[in-house]
């Protein structure tokens, strides 16, 4: 089978437009949460989210496709875009007929539905736009990029709540690994920061209401967490056969060595724990490795009160006394740039390749207070160096979806 790597990342984030700007940000603690200014919130229990700050659309394509997308779509296009500028790759007519197109998206063109709802409702069914529709779907993202960028293999959308971009990354794995294509793009765009998004989550109690500290508002594993901060965003990764990015001198960031899927088949909300530990275990057998061999786990860690104990319990049970003796360091990049639904995934895949490749390891912020029922070294306050072997990305989503991917440095 062949081997996978990451060659090019593109990414605009609550911490930065571009993939070595929003890391920098997050390897110096800087938070990217901020007041909402996307619309006005000031009836809203929840104020807060990380919004990507001086996002142009127009710095990236013309004023008619803009009106024809989201927002979500709209990043999904700077991301891909940056990331293959980053990679170096010459899309050629024959690389453009087998690049493929996987972009994870949770919710879509979420600012649409509420806005045209209300024109059916107010002036009927004739002023509803016709460009409603493509606003709106999920799989817009891969294909406008697609059309974008002119890449004719497979393209389509993984929906999975939170784990959406990490199912898409593994998916585009697989392709490349059965030797079908020799390189995909794959990643993750959400833009859910609107009126509707913000009072829906706030409605669960599943956002945090620390309006007057928004910077402190992330705060996984800290024993006064009370729920994650919506945030939005796009990253996009070139995924290549190692054959392939050798035979062009690519530069590689990582290999991705595992991948592992499960559900809880529990409930919608609330997460088990064991089909955590599945996925964990499925992605290390992938990869061929032990629990000892893995240096770094990028947690899902979004800073809920019940998912942030269960995802540690279930490290805990998995890693054991490497987990408990300090060998095995786990942090939450949310606490950083908040959630991204959708994106979750692809930011934080894409941030155990830059751990990996230089050596760093990122903090979780704001953690006062570890749990004391969470054990392991979670990072906090400040990054910390360290030449990483293998990295573990987790990523779980609502009706208890789960994904796993384990990055490894690249050994030649």
């Amino acid at each position: 089978m062949e081997r996978v790597v990451v060659t090019g990342i593109g990414m605009l984030s609550p911490c930065g437009h571009g993939a070595r700007e929003s890391w920098h940000a997050v390897l110096e603690g800087h938070s990217g949460v901020g007041p909402i200014s996307q619309f006005d919130a000031a009836a809203y229990p929840v104020r807060i989210a990380g919004e990507v700050k001086g996002f142009d659309p127009l710095a990236y394509m013309g004023k008619a496709r803009v009106k024809e997308m989201g927002r979500f779509a709209q990043l999904s296009i700077a991301a891909s875009q940056k990331c293959i500028a980053d990679s170096g790759l010459e899309l050629t007519d024959e690389l453009r007929d087998q690049c493929g197109t996987f972009i994870g998206v949770g919710l879509g063109g979420i600012e649409f539905l509420y806005k045209h709802a209300v024109t059916l409702n107010d002036k009927g069914p004739s002023k509803v736009s016709p460009y409603f529709i493509p606003c709106v779907i999920g799989n817009l993202a891969a294909g406008q990029v697609a059309i974008d960028l002119g890449l004719r293999g497979p393209s389509y959308c993984t929906t999975s709540a939170c784990a959406s971009s990490a199912h898409a990354i593994g998916d585009a794995c697989d392709w490349i690994r059965l030797g079908r294509t020799p390189v995909m793009l794959a990643g993750g765009a959400e833009a859910t920061i609107t009126g509707l998004g913000i009072a829906g989550f706030a409605a669960m109690f599943a956002l945090s209401r620390r309006n007057d500290d928004p910077a402190k508002a992330s705060r996984p594993w800290d024993r006064d967490r009370d729920g994650f901060v919506c945030a939005e965003g796009a990253v996009s990764l070139l995924l290549e056969s190692l054959t392939h990015a050798r035979a062009r001198g690519a530069r590689i960031y990582a290999e991705v060595t595992g991948y592992g899927a499960s559900c809880d088949a529990y409930h919608v909300t609330k997460p088990s724990g064991e089909g955590a530990v599945k996925a964990m275990r499925q992605a290390l057998g992938d990869a061929r490795l032990d629990p000892t061999d893995v240096d770094y786990v990028n947690a899902h860690g979004t800073s809920t009160p019940q998912g942030d104990i269960e995802e540690a319990k279930a490290v805990q049970t998995l890693f054991g006394d490497h987990a408990l003796s300090g060998k095995l360091w786990m942090s939450s990049t949310k606490s950083a740039t908040g959630h991204l639904l959708g994106a979750a995934g692809a930011i934080e895949a894409a941030f155990c390749a830059l751990a990996l490749a230089d050596g760093k390891v990122p903090p979780t912020l704001n953690l006062e207070h570890q749990d004391p029922e969470v054990l392991v070294d979670c990072v906090p306050h400040a990054a910390r160096d360290r030449r990483l072997r293998h990295a573990m990305s987790n990523s779980f989503g609502f009706g208890g979806t789960n994904a796993t991917l384990v990055l490894s440095r690249y050994e030649g």
